[in-house]
């Protein structure tokens, strides 16, 4: 089947799904601080009841954080999720192009 659209790098993929610019830019945050926490629990090898202390919330939360169920986590979450395990996180803001 022939590609009929591919996102370009740095594009926001949620976007070309038909979200709001504003919802849009929400989801490819929260979907890279996602994808970072489950870098971390996959590098350090970390089940589920490890990571769930590791990043301080109950195992059922990283479950849905594993079958990356975006709409159940605020970047606020995410964010408080990151920092308990001792990460920084850094945000940059930028003219739209």
């Amino acid at each position: 089947m022939p590609v009929t659209h591919v996102t370009p790098a740095g594009g926001n993929v949620f976007a070309d799904l038909g979200f709001s610019k504003e919802e849009a830019e929400a989801l490819k945050i929260s979907s890279s601080l996602m994808s970072t926490i489950q870098d971390v629990i996959e590098e350090r090898g970390l089940s589920v009841p490890e990571a769930a202390k590791h990043f301080g919330v109950p195992q059922a939360r990283i479950r849905g954080l594993l079958r990356g169920s975006i709409g159940e986590f605020s970047i606020d979450a995410l964010v408080k999720m990151l920092t308990h395990a001792g990460m920084q996180v850094e945000v940059s803001v930028k003219a739209a192009a």
